[in-house]
């Protein structure tokens, strides 16, 4: 009978944020699958956990992955965990997933912290909808690519960034995304835990001399609005901005704006009415 394969999210700073249940697995799977074997022993040993342990990071995903599906296949319970957080997400974990689903061996995730969704629910920037890009890519090719569909996405976008390049990706976006409201969130659970509001500029502004892991909010769902109102007749707008309690002025200006037209042209249409 095959092992079961269990994915145990960890704390990603505070270690009281670890739940009961994964203390549990981890005390009673036969092999801990640990993306820093070190820093897992420390976590391990804090909850006086003896267990073997075996490394399973990026650099040795595609083979490890192979060798743990064998293991769960001859019977053993195995636990992947990350340095911090729930495994896959950013980290490895998807890829056994896969083979294990194709090798008909059971997955069970352990729930627990998660540095994105935290990270959003205290951004104050909407959660109805979300995209998590997690880390841009290093190629400009790529990394232009995803900006140029972050511009175009029509709610939150959540990105992850590590200090010595959260300077260059927060440049990357005002220039092609532009100087949008967002959240930086910074060493999240932990001691020296941030949160930053403000434009892009205003964020740039403020870490300087960024320290820390860090999650970006960027707030695009003004978007949304502004592609509805281009959709909209001019008779739809101006009664849409009417609604709103703007004078006649007021409106006609705003309409100008957002068709990037000369006021005295809507003006002109107005008037004929």
């Amino acid at each position: 009978m095959s092992g079961i394969i269990y994915l145990v999210a960890t704390p990603i700073g505070n270690l009281e944020d670890i739940t009961f249940r994964a203390l549990q697995v981890l005390k009673q799977v036969d092999i801990i699958a640990a993306e820093d074997t070190r820093h897992t022993l420390k976590l391990l040993n804090h909850f006086e956990i003896t267990k073997t342990l075996i490394s399973y990071h990026r650099h040795n995903e595609e083979i490890k992955t192979q060798e743990l599906i064998s293991m769960a296949r001859d019977g053993k319970n195995i636990a992947i965990v990350t340095d911090a957080g729930t495994p896959g997400i950013s980290d490895p974990g998807e890829e056994i997933v896969k083979e294990a689903i194709i090798n008909k061996i059971q997955v069970i995730p352990i729930p627990g912290a998660c540095a994105l969704i935290n990270a959003l629910i205290i951004s104050g920037i909407s959660t109805k909808q979300f995209s998590f890009y997690g880390f841009l890519p290093l190629n400009k090719k790529n990394r232009k690519e995803i900006l140029d569909n972050i511009k175009k996405e029509q709610k939150t976008v959540i990105l992850y960034e590590a200090p010595h390049k959260l300077q260059k990706t927060l440049n990357d976006i005002l220039e092609t995304v532009g100087n949008i409201n967002a959240c930086l969130v910074k060493e999240i659970t932990k001691i020296h835990e941030e949160r930053i509001y403000g434009s892009i500029t205003e964020l740039i502004s403020a870490t300087e001399n960024p320290k820390g892991e860090f999650v970006i909010i960027l707030d695009l769902n003004d978007n949304k609005q502004e592609e509805e109102k281009r959709e909209m007749t001019l008779e739809e707008q101006y009664k849409y901005y009417e609604n709103l309690g703007l004078e006649k002025k007021e409106i006609i200006k705003q309409i100008a704006k957002d068709r990037k037209v000369n006021k005295n042209e809507i003006y002109q249409i107005f008037m004929k009415k």
